[in-house]
């Protein structure tokens, strides 16, 4: 990365700054040196601040572009499957057929989960939220894990994602049979990954049209660059936190309905229209800034083009709607107008307000069977490669250093009780 400066002018002094340039993407301000000047800067939501050094995914969201190593989310979504995208996130690069035999191999080989992981489920009521479930698994499996090598070698933190990638599957599936009354199935080696999983929730295979279905969702959540959930795995880990904890809080973190939980606001919100015949009152009820009510799955804070992601999920949705025969379903009818009134209505055009892949992917899970709280989780699913890709580069970054943001204070200055 070539470098320049920019200046800085506080109290008349000038304060010379080095401008970064990344190899994609804006030009980045580097300010950590104004903490010596006693400046700090004020950014809610660091929308304008770049936290780390990453080479593992950029977005454009101007042009509507997402890449994991350089390589287009559409072209892997159409070419690859999901442990081949697994593979790049951990590695760099796309496996050989060699390397990604061995890959898949090892993750079959870590899929079981210690039977006392699995009794942490009788802590929970069958009808506690799935997310709650999952956070309690993924913090079992320390117990079992954390202590396995050490953590400082790029070998120990690829067997710890290893254990990660293969048992989310098997957790997220014993989850939804746990609020059945059910008990969880155990994952089967010979099957493919998102087989594997749908077999451990439904006790059936697949049709190939859902297999390749589930293995996009998959691929499409596999990572998103610093997003809450990401820069909280971030965050914990810089505090020498290990693998296991550091994703919890992830898990945490996507379960936000403004996150992870979009997609299952947006089944919400379908719900709620309710009849095909109230569409238009809703669109307008979402165009009047003083109506609190607000399309659920239309645009993205990130992308102000189209989200590179729904154009993948929005084939897959149509092929597993049209297979299940589920046109006919009253939400799905509400669903399909409601994306055809957002592509080609001047008021979602001209902002931006495109159908997002929250908004694909919650109809395309619920085609599937798969109940609207169970959303989140199969989030977590895809997005666990990513949480620990990031939390390996940042173990071996060095620039490690332990978060610590500062803050605007506006309270009370000093107040003497004598």
């Amino acid at each position: 990365m070539s470098e320049q400066q920019a200046h800085l002018r506080v109290n008349n002094e000038e304060i010379a700054l080095t401008v970064k340039k990344p190899t994609l993407g804006k030009d980045v301000v580097e300010v950590s040196p104004l903490v010596k000047h006693n400046l700090f800067t004020y950014d809610p939501g660091f929308v304008s601040t770049a936290a780390c050094e990453s080479k593992i995914t950029f977005i454009n969201g101007e042009k509507g572009e997402l890449l994991h190593y350089g390589y287009p989310i559409e072209q892997l979504a159409e070419h690859s499957n999901y442990m081949s995208v697994c593979y790049l996130l951990l590695n760099g690069e796309l496996p050989t057929s060699e390397q990604l035999k061995k890959f898949e191999t090892q993750i079959q080989a870590h899929q079981e989960l210690p039977e006392p992981v699995l009794e942490t489920l009788q802590g929970f009521a069958p009808a506690a939220h799935p997310m709650a479930k999952l956070l309690a698994l993924t913090s079992s499996l320390s117990g079992f894990y954390q202590g396995q090598g050490n953590m400082s070698t790029h070998e120990d933190q690829l067997k710890v994602a290893y254990h990660l990638i293969a048992k989310m599957p098997t957790m997220a599936a014993a989850c939804y049979r746990h609020s059945l009354g059910k008990t969880a199935i155990a994952p089967n080696a010979e099957l493919d990954y998102a087989s594997n999983f749908f077999k451990m929730m439904f006790d059936k295979m697949p049709s190939a049209t859902i297999q390749r279905a589930l293995d996009r969702i998959f691929i499409l959540h596999a990572d998103h660059e610093q997003n809450a959930s990401t820069s909280t795995v971030r965050l914990i880990g810089s505090t020498g936190a290990g693998p296991f904890e550091s994703i919890c809080g992830g898990i945490a973190a996507l379960w936000g309905p403004a996150h992870g939980g979009a997609n299952e606001a947006t089944l919400k919100m379908l719900k709620q229209i309710g009849d095909i015949a109230d569409i238009e009152k809703y669109i307008e009820k979402a165009k009047d800034k003083n109506d609190p009510f607000r399309l659920m799955g239309f645009g993205h804070r990130v992308y102000k083009n189209y989200d590179p992601r729904a154009a993948v999920m929005r084939q897959s949705c149509h092929e597993v709607l049209q297979e299940s025969n589920s046109q006919d379903n009253p939400l799905f009818k509400i669903a399909l107008k409601l994306e055809a009134i957002a592509l080609q209505d001047d008021y979602f055009i001209q902002r931006k307000l495109f159908p997002n892949v929250d908004f694909y992917s919650g109809i395309t899970l619920s085609a599937m069977d798969i109940p609207t709280e169970m959303f989140t989780v199969m989030f977590a699913l895809g997005r666990t490669v990513g949480w620990i890709a990031h939390w390996i580069e940042m173990q071996n970054s060095s620039e490690k250093r332990i978060g610590r943001p500062r803050q605007l204070y506006t309270g009370p200055t000093r107040r003497n009780l004598v």
